[in-house]
């Protein structure tokens, strides 16, 4: 009798950093990133200078060199850039080269189990671009470090909070190399990890954070939810989906906020649109929702990633990505030194610059656009490709040996089609296509080389085309979309379209800083008044809805989407402090006349307006009776 040989639980896997080249406007958007704060990072901030312990030197030691590393290897690979790929590769060849007889490795300084979780990713997704023979050895000897250390010293504080990053790389290993051991390696790491969805599904704090603890630290709650697709990796149990999706119900009921996403400021901030989220759980959410997404396969995953993506990504950064937020708002009256009511941060946190509050979001911020770009699309068990988010890219991948190139021709989400060209040579291939519909999205539209078929979504919410692909075959997704009505507390409401939050621009001024460090920092006040309201939310599915340019510098305020929203001034909605208060009761009776005002994408406008008070009229009861 045989016995079942150890394995991972099937899933799907990324296409290696080179596969997915942006193009359009996510390329100009890398483009700015590269010639920006990434490229010249080393040039302007000492922590990933060349004193960096993880080259070697006497400065930062921890977690800083390999997080930096983390966003600079994709992007370098995802552009084909050869000035980033030689700016990576001395960091690339210390940390190999770095590594003792018994297999430990980086600075010896510390022996934190945690940066190596992110210097081991940073390895994974160069031997992924490159192919490098060295790394699947060098990561067998680490592993076996832990394999051998982790059951007298065990996962502790931040390694405890986030060793799901550990097992994503073990598994690879485990791929890599077929050494069962190492399955008994993820058990432990998994083992000794915070319980993320037994806290999050039972013991959620319901309002602000007023003390710190690991488990209400808003960075480690957004890289924690991938630990339920961490347990399902190594035993296959559905339960993990309920769970994972369970845990996200509970953070959106306490602490969502009218974009989709929970605060964390830097602890979890409840549910006001005035509460802040640190660009670290941005991105680092945004990794989650990718990982959820291969090892789950549900296409809501992908509507999550491009949530973030379109919408509080680029916020957190100016649109020429020369600086970043540490905090941003969903409802930011100026950008500012100024006391807010953070859970946890000092008064710059919500400035543009190097390093405001703190520096883990100047190492950290440079994994979101590249790893959005590698992560578009994924290869399926069964040999599919899966488109997991929209935006202008060619995938180069193959099917059975045979080469398939897809250019995907959009500018999603500034337009509602998006446009396939799958090649195939060689006398063409056999694979599904999978493309998501988006949950948003009521009456998709789907053609191949101009022939509509059906486009209703699978239980995983995706669209499967199987089929013989020779040739060249032309694929259009129509996704229409139509203004969407959030209803808050006290009545307000928030907007959305497709997958864009749209918000009011009160206009930006912006105010250099003299003699800032880095590449500049900014405070950005408004040009006019900021206190509207909504009205006839009933005729939001018929908001005009005007299309333009997508602009050089694609999330910088334009006209590539905008929407004709119908409101009014509401006087009595007032600041608090540097921020807005919280919007008045509605519906609100003393308010300016009732016109048309132009929202636009959350992405585009460092100061907004996200969460509105509605407004209303006085009705005679005597005529009518509402129930």
């Amino acid at each position: 009798m045989m016995l079942p040989q150890p394995r991972l639980h099937q899933a799907a896997t990324t296409l290696p950093p080179g596969a997915i080249r942006p193009r359009g406007w996510l390329e100009r958007q890398l483009r700015l990133q590269a010639e920006g704060i990434t490229g010249r990072l080393q040039e302007i901030w000492p922590d990933v200078g060349p004193d960096s312990g993880w080259l070697g030197g006497p400065g930062e030691d921890w977690e800083r060199g390999p997080y930096y590393l983390d966003g600079l290897v994709p992007l370098a690979h995802a552009l084909g850039d050869q000035g980033l790929i030689a700016k990576a590769r001395p960091w690339i060849e210390w940390m190999l080269a770095s590594q003792r007889a018994d297999g430990f490795f980086g600075p010896d300084r510390n022996e934190d189990w945690w940066p190596r979780m992110v210097a081991a990713k940073v390895l994974v997704q160069h031997a992924d671009a490159t192919g490098d023979e060295r790394v699947a050895p060098f990561l067998l000897r680490w592993h076996r470090y832990q394999h051998e250390h982790l059951p007298s010293r065990p996962l502790s504080d931040w390694g405890r909070a986030r060793g799901a990053e550990d097992v994503l790389t073990i598994a690879w290993t485990f791929r890599a190399t077929g050494q069962e051991w190492l399955l008994e390696l993820a058990a432990l790491v998994q083992e000794q990890t915070f319980d993320w969805n037994q806290y999050l599904t039972t013991d959620l704090i319901t309002g602000q954070a007023q003390v710190f603890t690991h488990s209400t630290h808003g960075v480690n709650v957004a890289q924690g939810l991938k630990t339920g697709a961490t347990a399902h990796l190594l035993d296959g149990d559905p339960a993990h989906r309920e769970r994972t999706e369970a845990a996200l119900a509970n953070l959106e009921r306490w602490h969502g906020q009218a974009h989709g996403w929970f605060s964390g400021d830097e602890w979890l901030g409840g549910r006001e649109a005035t509460a802040g989220i640190e660009t670290c759980l941005v991105v680092e959410m945004m990794h989650t929702a990718g990982t959820l997404s291969r090892i789950f396969g549900d296409a809501v995953h992908g509507d999550r990633l491009e949530s973030l993506a379109l919408n509080l990504l680029p916020a957190s950064s100016d649109p020429r990505m020369r600086a970043h937020q540490y905090h941003q708002q969903g409802t930011q009256i100026e950008a500012s030194v100024a006391r807010r009511n953070w859970s946890y941060s000092s008064d710059d946190a919500n400035v543009f610059g190097l390093e405001p509050h703190f520096g883990c979001c100047t190492a950290n911020l440079h994994q979101g656009w590249p790893k959005f770009a590698t992560s578009l699309w994924a290869r399926d068990t069964d040999g599919g490709l899966r488109a997991v988010a929209y935006a202008p890219a060619e995938i180069r991948a193959d099917s059975g040996g045979t080469p398939v190139t897809i250019t995907v021709e959009t500018e999603y989400p500034f337009e509602e089609t998006v446009r396939l060209r799958v090649e195939a040579v060689d006398g063409g291939a056999r694979f599904p296509l999978r493309l998501r519909i988006p949950t948003w999205c009521e009456q998709p539209e789907l053609t191949v080389d101009g022939v509509r078929v059906p486009a209703r979504p699978g239980p995983d919410g995706h669209v499967e085309l199987a089929r013989d692909w020779a040739g060249t075959t032309l694929v259009a997704l129509t996704l229409p979309m139509r203004a969407r009505i959030l209803r808050r507390e006290r009545q307000a409401a928030a907007v959305h379209l497709g997958p864009l939050v749209m918000v009011a621009s009160p206009g930006e001024t912006w105010t250099a800083v003299p003699e800032a460090p880095g590449l500049g920092e900014w405070e950005i006040h408004p040009r006019t008044t900021w206190n509207w309201a909504l009205t006839d939310l009933e005729d939001a599915p018929r908001w005009r809805v005007g299309r333009g340019a997508v602009p050089e510098a694609p999330f910088a305020l334009g006209e590539a989407t905008w929407l004709e929203a119908t409101g009014c001034r509401v006087r009595a909605w007032e600041k608090d402090g540097a921020s807005a208060d919280v919007p008045p009761a509605g519906p609100v009776l003393d308010h300016g006349p009732v016109h048309t005002f132009r929202l636009v994408p959350y992405g585009t406008a460092r100061l907004r307006v996200m969460e509105f008070p509605v407004a209303g009229a006085w009705r005679s009861a005597g005529n009518e009776q509402e129930f």
